[in-house]
């Protein structure tokens, strides 16, 4: 497909082909195709308030430094009309699958700008934390790195406990079983700011769109519940390096510049893996 002025360098935004209620803005590196290293995929997920562009132009030095295209979705709210602002955290809504969607969009910037989409990375902070947390879990086929920044909340592999607080029916809810196999080859990075202790917002209530027992048990703060997260993930063999950012709030650029180095020597080893694989094909 023949690219046009606004689909290089920080592009336009464009509607999913397959749902057009979402939509997303990629950074392309210039000389994306005329590099020595074959262009990569990074997605990386806005939280809550959906400044998904300002997340796509701070991540623009890391496309442009490690020839990559970073994809930047837009999840709006309350696409079903009910005013819903954290469907896409858990990954479902009736009749929506975020993770699918999320796929749909590769595939769609895979096909446009002619690059591998089989593996990527995936970054995500606050609300996008909680994507990447969940996406991990179901798609971790789909990824050569992940980097989970500030979850509010956590989706732990408790086979003793239902979706989203554990995995005991994942293979019923989404059709799908638990492939650890393929988890276990993801890299992962969890980073939280150690000033990041306010409560309010995180806290499941009762009466709440996602309340369910146990919503809070893996810990009061987002420290604590990133630290169980990490537990979690490294009980189940999973490469886990954590991190905690020292005098940080919730606030995500100091923390996507942690992120950075992480992604970076990820990304290398998959291309390094990849050249491998064309070699001994």
């Amino acid at each position: 497909m023949k690219l046009g002025p606004y689909d290089i360098g920080c592009t336009a935004v464009y509607a999913l082909k397959s749902d057009p209620r979402f939509s997303y803005c990629l950074y392309v590196p210039p000389g994306y195709r005329t590099a020595p290293t074959t262009s990569e995929l990074l997605v990386v997920v806005h939280g809550s308030p959906r400044t998904f562009m300002e997340f796509r132009d701070r991540f623009q030095d890391f496309g442009e430094a490690h020839n990559t295209i970073v994809l930047c979705p837009l999840f709006p709210v309350g696409v079903k009309g009910d005013d819903n602002p954290d469907g896409y955290k858990y990954l479902t809504e009736p009749d929506l699958r975020y993770d699918e969607l999320l796929l749909d969009m590769v595939a769609d910037v895979s096909k446009r700008w002619e690059i591998a989409g089989d593996r990527f990375g995936l970054f995500g902070f606050s609300g996008g934390a909680q994507f990447v947390n969940r996406f991990l879990l179901l798609q971790p086929q789909s990824l050569w790195a992940a980097s989970i920044a500030a979850p509010g909340s956590v989706t732990l592999l408790d086979e003793q406990r239902d979706w989203w607080v554990g995995v005991r029916d994942v293979q019923a809810r989404f059709d799908r079983p638990l492939d650890l196999a393929a988890l276990r080859r993801v890299p992962v990075q969890a980073l939280v700011g150690g000033a990041d202790l306010d409560t309010a917002e995180i806290t499941h209530r009762e009466g709440g769109r996602y309340w369910m027992a146990g919503a809070n048990d893996a810990g009061a703060s987002r420290p604590d519940r990133l630290a169980a997260l990490c537990r979690s993930l490294a009980a189940n063999g999973v490469d886990v390096a954590h991190e905690i950012v020292p005098g940080v709030g919730h606030h995500p650029w100091p923390i996507i510049e942690r992120s950075k180095p992480f992604l970076a020597r990820h990304l290398s080893q998959h291309r390094a893996a990849r050249a491998q694989e064309t070699v001994h094909a």
